[in-house]
């Protein structure tokens, strides 16, 4: 391949509509949902307290994957993003590999996101079964990403914004309840409760951190969305400079405060702990507002990540690794046979959720961490060998920078890779490495027989 503009050109034909600020709303939208709301559940039962010492080091590494994605993406604004980017700098069959196992894993993402939706339903419909919830909101985000990429950004927007209200309200109510008329049980002192802040040890707290990285996958999804953005080297570095501090603040202080209101040992529950702190603060309809909240995330994320992994197929489909028709755009630029594919997880989670209600969440959030993961993984492996190739040819910097290269880039692969590997040790999260490297010599596999042909 002569240069990377071969692969620009080649995934042509989606429509420039979103703006800096609505891609800002597609990262929060992709990182601001079930992980926070109700994953977070399983990271303080990890951790203790000290699940914020968690989150802070899953903030760092998303903030060295930011610096990194941002430099490639405003090098080459391209809907295969990282996937592309593999290709060309690490080789084909890498590129290949990593596309198929991050689309895998929104697949199975968007069916956990809808999943959830199914869970928070039951709050207020008991005896409907979660599955009717899961085909109905599927079908309506399907339609919604099938019109257009411009009422796709619009409807990601107002999720986002729905979110983003609600957790600075989370915050001020929080921060009332906490310091200016704490109720009996309630406040810093719950710190200390059940062991105290290192209840779980630094075992505890890192094994909390593989959720907390899940929480934040997502955020790559302004690299995706650049192929799509009116101007997409001022939009991504706009988007990627504010979207990490609002995250790192959106989940630090939630979580602070959520800590505080209700001990820990409480708030690691099967429900999200959210709903249980609004329930304690004994504010009318607090706790039914809140759950609509939430239903509002799960619904943004899986909008996000809907849209994330049908362009990834458009890429494959593009670059000649999958059937051509899934590189197909209608007259208003919209990947149509790429989003029905990409659909799959939904049917995935009916099935799931039919079958094994209590144990579909936790199933789905296993299994498709893995391809997410790798390629956050990947990120950090791809911006050594960019970085490399622009230094020999002599290029001039970007604008755009990552820094303290090559410490922080490869510490943050150091980082990524020791969060994958401890999946194999821990029980709720073994389905990870056990469904994910098997699946990636896979297709290594379908590649090489592929090209021998």
């Amino acid at each position: 391949m002569a240069s990377f503009n071969d692969i620009q050109q080649r995934e042509r034909g989606l429509q420039q509509h979103l703006t800096s600020a609505q891609m800002v709303m597609i990262a929060i939208g992709g990182a601001v949902g079930t992980g926070l709301f109700m994953g977070s559940a399983f990271a303080i039962g990890f951790a203790g307290p000290a699940v914020l010492v968690s989150y802070a080091i899953g903030a760092f590494i998303a903030l060295l994957l930011i610096g990194c994605l941002g430099e490639m993406t405003v090098a080459h604004p391209t809907s295969g993003s990282f996937g592309a980017y593999a290709e060309y700098y690490l080789g084909p069959m890498v590129g290949f590999v990593l596309r198929y196992a991050y689309w895998a894993a929104l697949v199975l993402a968007v069916g956990m996101e809808v999943t959830a939706v199914g869970i928070y339903m039951a709050y207020w419909f008991p005896a409907v079964p979660q599955w009717i919830w899961v085909g109905v909101f599927s079908a309506v985000l399907v339609g919604v990403n099938l019109r257009s990429v411009k009422v796709y950004g619009a409807v990601e927007y107002a999720f986002s914004a729905i979110k983003v209200a609600a957790i600075i309200a989370f915050i001020l109510i929080g921060s009332y309840v906490v310091f200016g008329a704490p109720a009996p049980g309630m406040g810093l002192a719950n710190y200390q409760v059940g062991g105290g802040f290192w209840a779980k040890g630094i075992s505890g707290m890192w094994l909390g951190v593989i959720v907390a990285m899940f929480s934040y996958l997502g955020v790559e999804a302004i690299a995706v969305a650049a192929g799509e953005a009116q101007h997409p080297e001022r939009a991504v570095q706009k988007a990627m400079k504010t979207t990490v501090l609002r995250l790192v603040l959106f989940y630090l202080l939630t979580l602070a405060l959520m800590l505080a209101i209700v001990p820990w040992t409480e708030a690691a529950t099967q429900t999200s702990p959210f709903v249980r702190v609004m329930e304690l603060t004994h504010i009318p309809y607090a706790a039914g507002v809140l759950n609509f909240v939430v239903l509002v995330a799960a619904l943004s994320a899986m909008n996000s990540q809907l849209y994330t992994t049908s362009r990834m197929m458009f890429s494959l489909a593009r670059a000649g690794q999958a059937p051509t028709h899934f590189g197909r755009t209608n007259a208003s630029g919209v990947p149509v046979a790429a989003i029905l594919i990409s659909s799959l997880g939904v049917a995935v989670a009916m099935f799931v959720n039919a079958f094994w209600p209590e144990q579909s969440f936790v199933w789905m959030m296993s299994i498709a961490m893995f391809g997410a993961m790798l390629a956050w993984f990947m990120v950090f492996v791809t911006h050594l060998a960019f970085r490399r190739r622009r230094n020999q040819e002599g290029q001039a910097p970007l604008t755009f920078r990552m820094w303290g290269f090559p410490w922080l880039t490869l510490l943050g692969a150091v980082l990524m890779g020791a969060v994958l590997v401890t999946t194999a040790f821990t029980p709720q999260f073994r389905l990870t490495l056990a469904f994910g490297l098997p699946w990636v010599l896979l297709l290594a596999i379908i590649y090489m027989v592929r090209h021998k042909k």
